[in-house]
């Protein structure tokens, strides 16, 4: 499956930075949803209410995408790659 990867860095209620990667489907073009995803994330994370918008979240590249993330977004329609500042 190819995915769309989009880049995304959202300042937390602390003000450290919590970089992550949200990948879904390269057919899937809707940013407001791609961008919901990503609330959702940072929501489960304790940072609800935390902007991300274009400025916090941007295309990236098309990849593919291997068995872990195909099950993530078959089971809820994106997969997020933590990078730094997430568990923190």
């Amino acid at each position: 499956m190819k995915v769309s990867v989009f880049d995304t860095y959202v300042s937390k209620k602390n003000g450290a930075v919590m970089h992550f990667d949200i990948l879904v489907p390269a057919d899937l073009k809707d940013e407001n949803k791609i961008h919901a995803f990503g609330r959702e994330y940072i929501a489960q994370k304790g940072q609800e209410g935390q902007p991300l918008t274009t400025s916090e979240c941007r295309f990236c590249h098309i990849e593919e995408a291997d068995a872990d993330v195909v099950a993530d977004i078959n089971r809820q329609g994106y997969a997020i790659i933590e990078m730094q500042g997430c568990n923190n």
